[in-house]
């Protein structure tokens, strides 16, 4: 058992001061407010709930930094997508544990306490499958472990290389499969994360260039977990679906797929009035990934319309090219100031913090998002916070730095995101202090690991 003197906690009712917080067996059991602490308390300033990150692509953060050289006609998602197509060649099972394992530490440090990983790395470097086809989605469950974080196993359905059933092309020959072959990856997914805690396995049919309407009928059936896939992402992506279909690629998923709680639109970039209308109604998850889709000139998402409509939303790091929460919520706010010329656009009604706004949704979102719903969430109907029985997913911010000094209740979130710093002081999952003083406790170890895999694709 381990008790916290908090300053100040996030409850569902509102911000309480002076709080010891009891946690035990992963869960919190214990809340008191208005008391003194007591001896053997852990004493921290602020605790609020981890956020989920709700879309990864882990073996991406190895690209970090490494595309940012323009191209002789230009650059654009597709001229990376070409650069990512090349590194994923050259990484073996060990390095993709590596690599994500970073990843993983990265998001906890930055006050992620639950990944969905968008895995579509599934074979060797030529194609053929592993002897135990979940090899890779082994990998991705080691990392979890031994890092700590929770993770649901969104395993990819990918199978052509454009809209109407088009060949694949060389580059994505790691990530086919056909309806059977992904059934017995499925199988060995669930296998790989049996017995880590509070692990959920979803599924993800890429993108509707990569699975065709009949093919995502038939692999739904696998999970009754949460369904995630990439849309409209991109104009040109909207271009070739109008050309094949007559359809935006919005309209076109929900005409031909069952879109429903369940499932999380990725990007959903480029949409139409009335797709943005579809979207919100029909109680989805828009999956956003602000620094990402920045990174890659995708667009802006119409956040402020789709907020407006009582949409929901989650962020993910994506790429990870960088990874950070607060940063996230910042951009995706930012975002929508650029294209509206307009100041606090998300939080919709006067008087409204807007980081406390985006915090709530996103965690609401993306715990929709990740399927962490049944397993006792951080959110209570529109309620974010603390809670006796919730999970002991816990992020403490240092309120000993200039960004948060002198505030109290949502100023301090909107100090998180918006003041700059790198105030994550503390992260517990699962009632497991796994960062302190803002590392990971296995910091050093996995950066070896990763510093390896860099100088092996280096060399």
């Amino acid at each position: 058992m381990t008790v916290l003197w908090c300053g100040s906690v996030l409850l569902p009712e509102g911000w309480a001061r002076e709080v010891r917080v009891t946690l035990a067996d992963g869960r919190i059991v214990g809340i008191a407010a208005g008391v003194a602490p007591q001896a053997g308390d852990e004493r921290h300033a602020v605790v609020i709930p981890g956020l989920p990150n709700l879309h990864s692509h882990a073996f991406q953060r190895a690209m970090a930094g490494l595309s940012e050289v323009r191209g002789p006609a230009g650059d654009s998602f597709w001229t990376w997508r070409d650069q990512m197509y090349r590194a994923v060649d050259r990484l073996d099972p060990e390095d993709v544990e590596a690599i994500a394992a970073l990843a993983y530490v990265e998001m906890l440090e930055a006050g992620f306490t639950r990944v969905g990983e968008f895995h579509y790395l599934h074979h060797d470097r030529d194609g053929t499958p592993y002897a135990d086809i979940g090899e890779l989605s082994a990998r991705i469950a080691a990392a979890a472990s031994s890092t700590g974080i929770a993770l649901t196993l969104l395993p990819v359905f990918y199978a052509h290389g454009g809209f109407g059933g088009a060949a694949p092309g060389h580059g994505q020959r790691r990530f086919i499969n056909d309806v059977a072959g992904f059934g017995r990856l499925m199988e060995a997914a669930g296998r790989a994360i049996r017995d880590l805690p509070d692990a959920v396995l979803g599924l993800a049919p890429h993108s509707l260039r990569a699975a065709t309407a009949e093919e995502i009928a038939a692999i739904l059936p696998l999970t009754d977990g949460p369904i995630h896939i990439h849309v409209a992402e991109q104009m040109k992506e909207v271009e070739d679906c109008l050309a094949f279909s007559g359809a935006r690629p919005v309209d076109y998923l929900y005409d031909h797929a069952p879109v429903d709680e369940r499932w999380c639109l990725i990007h959903a970039t480029h949409m139409t009035e009335a797709e943005t209308q579809r979207l919100a109604k029909s109680g989805a998850v828009a999956g956003l990934c602000p620094i990402t889709e920045a990174n890659l000139g995708d667009g802006i998402f119409p956040g402020g319309r789709f907020a407006e409509l009582g949409g929901r939303y989650g962020v993910g790091s994506d790429s990870n090219v960088r990874i950070d929460a607060a940063e996230e919520l910042r951009l995706l706010e930012y975002s929508q100031r650029f294209s509206q010329r307009a100041r606090n656009v998300m939080a919709l009604a006067a008087g409204a913090s807007t980081g406390r706004l985006l915090f709530d949704t996103a965690l609401a979102g993306g715990t929709q998002a990740l399927g962490a719903q049944a397993l006792g969430s951080q959110v209570l109907g529109a309620e974010a916070g603390i809670a006796v029985g919730r999970p002991a997913d816990l992020v403490s911010l240092d309120a000993g730095t200039p960004s948060l000094h002198g505030k109290a209740g949502n100023a301090l979130i909107d100090g998180w995101i918006f003041a700059g710093g790198a105030p994550v002081d503390a992260v517990w999952r699962n009632g497991a202090k796994l960062v302190e003083g803002g590392r990971h406790q296995a910091r050093a170890a996995v950066e070896a690991g990763y510093r390896r895999v860099l100088d092996k694709l280096a060399g």
